[in-house]
C-alpha cells in the first residue's frame, strides 16, 4: 500500500489523467444507466406499480393487454382458483384526449378498474372515483402540464365521451403515455360509444352506397328495365350489408348478452396458482408481470439498445484501464526488477497495482455519482431518470470488476518480470 500511494503522490500528473478519463466514463454509465432505469419505469409505471403477480389474457394475444379480450366467466373461474379478492378485471385501451375548451391533443391510456380494488393508485390531489361515479376519473399528474386541472372536461376523441376530471395520481403512465382511471360504469358506456360510432360509420358508408345505386336506378329508368332491376338488386344487398355490419359491430367489443369485456384480469397468486389457472383456462395465456412489462410495444427493444451501450461502456472502461496500466507497467520495468532484486516478493508488486486500480476506480465513482446527484437535481421533468440505490451499488460494483479485470494484464506482466534481465538492461 505504501508502495502504491508514493508512486501516486510522485506522479500527479500521470494519475491526475486517467482519474480524469475514468470519472467521464464513470459517469457516462451511471448517467446512461439512470436513463434506462428511468424509461423502463416510464414506460410501464402502471403495470410495475400492481400488486398483480399474473395476468390472465385471451390466447395468442402475444402477451399484450390490447391484443386481448377476456369475459366475465374467466373473471370468475379465477377468483374460485385463487380467492374472490384476489383476481381483478382490467381494461386497457389507448386513445386521444382533448380538453373540452382547447382544440389541443393529448395521447393518454385508459384504464379500467374497480374502485376501491387492490389496483387502485393512490389519489395524491382532489378526490378518488367510485362505482358510481358517472362522468368522472381520476388521471396522471404529467396532464397537468398540459394544462390540464381538477373540474376539466376531458374529450374522448373517438367515442365522442366527457369525462370530468376528480384527482390527480402519480407514476401512472403506460407506453410512455399517461393514464386515466374510469370505473366500470364508464367503460361500459365507453364500449357502447365505440359501438355507436362503428355503427354509424358503417351505416354512412352503406348510405353512401345506397345513394349511389339510386341514381343508377334513376338512370336506368330513362335507358331501360335492365338496369333498374339491377339498382333494385344491389339495393336488397345494401339492407342485407347493414344488417350484417350491425351484428358484428356489436359483437366485437361485448360478450354475449351484453355482459363486459376487459383486456385482462390482474391476478395476485402463487405459481402453483398460476398453473391451475393455466390448466381450468385453456383458452388463455398466463403471463407474469415481468412478461407483461416486456411485451409492451417497444419496450425490450429500447431497453436492449441502452443496454447494448451500458456493456459497451463498461468494456471501453476496462480497455482504457488495461492500457494505461499496461504502459506504465512496461515503462516501470527497471524498477521492478530492482525490487525483485532486493526480495521484494511478485504478490506484494502485483498488490500494488491491483490497489493503485482500486483507488482510481472508487475515487472516480464517489465524484461520478456527485455529478450524477447534480445532474438530476437539474434535468427536466420530461426526461424520465431512475437510480435507486440498489442499482447504483450494482453499477457501482460491476464498475469496479471490470476496472480490476482490465488490470489483470499489467499484474501478470508484473509477475513475469525477471530482475537480471531488467538490471542489465538498465546498465547497459
Amino acid at each position: 500500500m505504501y508502495l502504491a500511494i508514493r508512486e501516486m503522490r510522485f506522479a500527479k500528473g500521470r494519475y491526475a489523467l486517467i482519474a480524469t478519463i475514468m470519472v467521464l466514463v464513470s459517469f457516462l454509465v451511471l448517467f446512461v444507466t439512470g436513463l434506462a432505469q428511468g424509461l423502463s419505469y416510464d414506460n410501464a409505471a402502471s403495470i410495475k406499480n400492481m400488486a398483480a403477480t399474473h395476468f390472465i389474457l385471451e390466447q395468442d394475444s402475444n402477451h399484450r393487454f390490447t391484443r386481448s379480450q377476456v369475459g366475465q366467466q374467466e373473471l370468475d373461474e379465477a377468483r374460485a382458483i385463487v380467492g374472490q379478492t384476489n383476481a381483478e378485471p382490467l381494461g386497457v385501451r389507448m386513445t386521444t384526449v382533448s380538453p373540452a375548451d382547447d382544440t389541443k391533443k393529448i395521447d393518454v391510456t385508459l384504464f379500467m378498474v374497480n374502485p376501491g380494488s387492490w389496483l387502485t393508485p393512490t389519489v395524491t390531489e382532489g378526490k378518488a372515483i367510485n362505482d358510481k361515479s358517472a362522468g368522472q376519473v381520476v388521471v396522471d399528474q404529467k396532464l397537468a402540464k398540459s394544462g390540464v386541472t381538477i373540474g376539466t372536461v376531458l374529450v374522448d376523441q373517438a367515442s365522442g365521451m366527457k369525462w370530468t376530471v376528480s384527482g390527480f395520481v402519480q407514476n401512472e403512465s403506460f407506453s410512455h403515455a399517461p393514464v386515466v382511471f374510469l370505473n366500470e360504469q364508464e367503460w361500459l358506456a365507453l364500449q357502447a360509444g365505440s359501438r355507436t360510432v362503428q355503427a354509424a360509420s358503417a351505416t354512412g358508408g352503406i348510405e353512401a352506397k345506397s345513394g349511389a345505386g339510386t341514381m343508377e336506378a334513376s338512370a336506368g329508368r330513362d335507358t331501360g328495365k335492365s338496369v333498374s332491376a339491377k339498382a333494385d338488386t344491389g339495393a336488397t344487398g345494401n339492407e342485407n350489408a347493414t344488417s350484417n355490419t350491425t351484428v358484428s359491430g356489436t359483437s366485437t367489443v361485448s360478450g354475449p348478452s351484453g355482459t363486459p369485456v376487459y383486456n385482462a384480469i390482474a391476478v395476485k397468486g402463487t405459481d402453483e396458482q398460476g398453473s391451475k389457472l393455466s390448466a381450468a383456462l385453456p383458452q388463455t395465456e398466463i403471463i407474469t408481470k415481468a412478461e407483461a412489462v416486456s411485451a409492451i410495444p417497444g419496450y425490450k427493444e429500447e431497453q436492449g439498445s441502452l443496454l447494448m451501450m451500458i456493456a459497451f461502456l463498461y468494456v471501453i472502461s476496462a480497455f482504457v484501464l488495461a492500457v494505461f496500466f499496461y504502459v506504465i507497467t512496461i515503462q516501470k520495468t527497471s524498477q521492478f526488477g530492482i525490487l525483485k532484486a532486493i526480495g521484494t516478493r511478485n504478490g506484494y508488486l502485483a498488490g500494488s497495482v491491483s490497489l493503485q486500480v482500486l483507488l482510481l476506480s472508487v475515487g472516480s465513482l464517489v465524484i461520478s455519482v456527485l455529478l450524477v446527484r447534480l445532474f438530476e437535481s437539474v434535468l427536466p421533468a420530461s426526461m424520465p431518470f431512475q437510480l435507486g440505490l440498489s442499482t447504483l451499488a450494482l453499477t457501482c460494483a460491476l464498475f469496479i470488476l471490470m476496472s480490476m479485470a482490465g488490470s489483470l494484464f499489467s499484474v501478470w506482466k508484473v509477475t513475469k518480470i525477471d530482475a537480471l534481465d531488467a538490471i542489465g538492461r538498465t546498465a547497459a
